[in-house]
């Protein structure tokens, strides 16, 4: 009698749930088959389509109720496992996708197991599969727990710096006068008054909000300066504010009234005070103003303002003016300005500028140029398409149009009297028939110039004949570099977009650490184009971020969108880094944005570690031909064409998503790291950000999950053994331990930040402050006018 009722109770509870989940689990196979059958037939894993085929069957069985397809679908889910740690080993965030969901489906299997019909056979108690469900449970509870823990992470063991490493710093002041604090680029600060014992200590000392806040089209990529008691910020906008370094209090405004129809943005400005003169020599000239801040526009001016009040320097130029277009013939609105800092070298201010690129050819020239910080008159230019041209291009004619250009921030070395400029490409930057021998010859390089006259010493090229926009974005660091024989080498590192890292004799440019040239793929692109058989790889040092591309490195949040990403990458031409670009979809990887981008490097100088953050984010490049980019429709912009207007191909460009916005490769998608210049080792790497201000669709999840977020903005280094860093893309500014990567504390910003973060010493209290510019991350929509100052409670 009581199993009677046993089994008609067991019937009503089964009767409409286990056939409403087999028609569930119909439907959760039906894209499995589909995208499955799609990717094996791409030469993809058959693993989609045998899974989706089995989760099929096990629907039907369920909709007839018939416990067979419990064990048929136990029997897949083991099989996904030995599937997924074959492909994708024990890291934990590839499994995330493969294992996950089906461990869900799992459960609920299990938990229905019991309420099948008995069907002759004895049925099973619950206890079982009621107990391998909780167990399936406290694992999903224990990957969720885990994953807000950083993964991917290197730390290896460090020996420590060098005493010649320590006595370049000894006398560098504390003073934050440029854009990487020193000429040198090094972003290094020699005061140690934060450090890792206290730095979890630090709380907001001043806000200043400028009233100009980043939106859309604008960003806020501000380092500040800051010289003596008084902190220099530019706004997206060239309105420039001078603050109360101790107080953030506003002590002059100077607004330029500067507009540019496409970007708006400024690195930072630039400080100059006049050049001791020797008592022997002739007394320099009165000066309207003694010490002076540097700025370029967006509408490509050179402006020179009155560091005490504000006020435009009359005696510079036309009444504090240089217009930059002067030389560069016909200059279209927006296809010409300047986004980095001015380089200041003794009495010269050095500019280059940024040309719009992928629109059209021929467009104005990237011609460097100095003038006089005194009088702002032209003392030399560098015109790579026409060396004879020292100064203003003949009357009636102008500099070499089309030539690559300098639009990131050179360094410079007063010792040596060498300038050295991180070159871009000749537009545009996906088709390079029409190209110059000398843009051939410059584009994607270090070219280092006499910083007195302007004339070339050297030249090193990161890419030859770069059709990928592998143009050189960060400022090169200056450091001297312990040797082989205990001497110090004047060295130079140069990062790059491919994640290569350079490191050059800074005297004439040779590789001190090995650089090899390999052949790359030359088949798959268009037929006008020569390709180079050769690129240079720096098998010396560390490559970050550049591991090759394969399906199995594709991801999403759910299996269905890593699918959907698997089959995209099926579909794409990828050989690596220098997959030609055709008229059939290829992938660039590591992309234009990065590997390494205008945020630069920083050196901690005192124990010889080079730090730097890195973006992983591929983009999709398809060449068009002219008649059809001409009538690609209303979408072009928000699609990513550049028209490349002048060459047969338009080119279609843009991010490598999955439908739910998320990167189609697994994470990391940038982290920080640690390399030991005197070993060329990599000492750590830690994922950069968090999921907690994003999320797929856009969405915030709110959850502070490290699986690192693409990252812009430059870290910077100081004695006290940190590493602070601003431009993730959730809302923090951190500071890590130099020697391990550990983050130590981080700080809560009203908004995100695509900055630099400065630190000085107030002369007011001796007080050491950070301070970060924050008006927004680059892809969220939350916007600000912020800058942030941290410091120690006061004693």
């Amino acid at each position: 009698m009581s199993n009677r009722l046993s089994a008609r109770g067991s019937r009503r509870s089964g009767g409409w749930l286990i056939p409403v989940v087999g028609v569930l689990f119909i439907l959760f196979a039906l894209p499995l088959i589909w995208g499955g059958v799609q990717l094996a037939m791409l030469g993809g894993s058959w693993y989609y389509v045998i899974a989706g085929i089995g989760l099929g069957f096990t629907g039907i069985l369920f909709f007839f109720r018939s416990r067979i397809g419990v064990w048929l679908y136990l029997a897949i889910f083991l099989a996904t496992i030995i599937w997924a740690i074959w492909e994708a080993g024990f890291s934990f965030w590839p499994l995330i996708p493969r294992l996950v969901a089906p461990a869900v489906l799992a459960i609920i299997v299990l938990l229905i197991s019991p309420y099948f019909p008995s069907q002759g056979i004895t049925r099973p108690a619950k206890g079982g599969p009621f107990a391998l469900a909780a167990l399936l449970v406290i694992g999903l509870i224990a990957t969720g727990v885990f994953a807000f823990s950083p993964h991917e992470v290197t730390r290896n063991a460090f020996a420590g710096g060098t005493a010649a490493a320590v006595a370049d710093v000894a006398d560098q002041g504390t003073d934050w006068r440029h854009y990487g604090r020193t000429p040198h680029g090094t972003r290094y600060a020699p005061i140690d008054q934060i450090n890792v014992e206290n730095v979890k200590d630090l709380e907001v000392a001043w806000t200043f909000r400028t009233g100009d806040p980043a939106i859309k089209g604008s960003e806020d990529q501000n380092t500040p300066l800051q010289v003596g008691d008084t902190v220099y910020a530019c706004t997206s906008h060239n309105i420039v504010h001078a603050l109360n370094a101790e107080t953030g209090e506003l002590r002059w405004k100077f607004d330029p009234q500067a507009k540019s129809p496409l970007w708006q943005r400024c690195r930072g400005v630039s400080y100059y005070e006049p050049v001791v003169v020797p008592p022997a020599a002739a007394p320099a000239p009165t000066m309207a103003c003694t010490a002076r801040i540097v700025l370029t526009t967006i509408d490509a001016r050179l402006i020179q303002i009155d560091a005490k009040t504000g006020e435009l320097c009359q005696d510079f130029g036309n009444g504090g003016t240089v217009d930059l277009k002067q030389g560069m013939g016909d200059v279209k609105d927006g296809f010409y300005f300047q986004t980095s800092a001015p380089t200041v070298m003794r009495d010269l201010i050095m500019v280059g500028g940024w040309v719009w690129d992928n629109v059209e050819t021929g467009e104005p020239s990237g011609a460097v140029r100095a003038f006089s910080a005194r009088t702002g008159e032209l003392v030399w230019a560098w015109d790579l398409g026409n060396p004879a041209i020292t100064k203003e291009p003949p009357a009636g004619e102008s500099y070499t149009r089309g030539t690559p250009n300098v639009w990131s921030t050179p360094a410079y070395d007063d010792e040596l009297g060498l300038v050295y400029l991180p070159t871009g490409n000749a537009t545009p930057d996906f088709y390079g028939v029409h190209r110059s021998k000398e843009a051939n010859e410059y584009s994607s390089s270090v070219v280092a110039l006499d910083a007195m006259t302007g004339r070339e010493r050297w030249k090193f090229q990161t890419v030859h004949h770069d059709v990928w926009d592998y143009d050189v974005p960060s400022q090169p660091a200056l450091y001297n570099m312990p040797g082989e024989g205990g001497e110090t080498v004047p060295a130079l590192v140069q990062v790059t977009k491919r994640g290569q890292i350079f490191v050059l004799d800074r005297r004439d440019g040779k590789p001190i650490t090995e650089v090899e040239e390999r052949p790359v793929p030359q088949e798959g692109g268009i037929p006008e184009e020569t390709l180079s058989p050769t690129q240079p790889y720096s098998v010396g040092m560390p490559s970050i971020g550049t591991e090759p591309f394969t399906e199995a490195r594709m991801w999403g949040a759910t299996p269905y969108d890593q699918l959907y990403c698997r089959i995209e990458f099926k579909k794409m031409r990828y050989e690596g880094e220098f997959t030609p670009p055709g008229t059939t979809m290829s992938l660039i990887y590591p992309g234009y944005y990065g590997g390494m981008n205008w945020g630069s490097a920083s050196i901690d100088e005192a124990n010889g570690l080079l730090i730097v953050n890195d973006i992983r984010m591929p983009q999709f490049l398809i060449l068009l031909p002219r008649e059809e980019a001409d009538n690609y429709g209303p979408s072009a912009a928000h699609d990513g064409l550049g028209t490349q207007l002048g060459t047969p191909y338009g080119a279609l460009k843009n991010g490598f998503m999955s439908p739910l916005g998320v990167p189609c490769h697994q994470p990391p998608y940038g982290t920080i790291s640690g390399i030991d210049l005197k070993s060329h080792q990599l000492v750590w790497q830690v994922p950069a950000g968090t999921l907690q201000d994003t999320g797929p669709l856009g969405m915030k999840t709110g959850l502070p999950i490290p699986i690192g977020m693409p990252t812009l903005g430059g870290p910077a280094t100081t004695a006290g053994g940190l590493v602070f860093y601003a431009g993730t893309q959730d809302y923090y500014l951190r500071a890590l331990n130099v020697k391990t990567g550990e983050e130590l504390w981080k700080g809560r910003l009203p908004v995100g930040a695509q900055a630099t973060p400065l630190t000085y010493i107030s002369p007011e209290s001796g007080r050491q402050f950070v301070v970060i510019s924050a008006g927004g991350a680059r892809q969220s929509p939350d916007r600000g006018d912020y800058i942030v100052a941290y410091a120690l409670k006061k004693q």
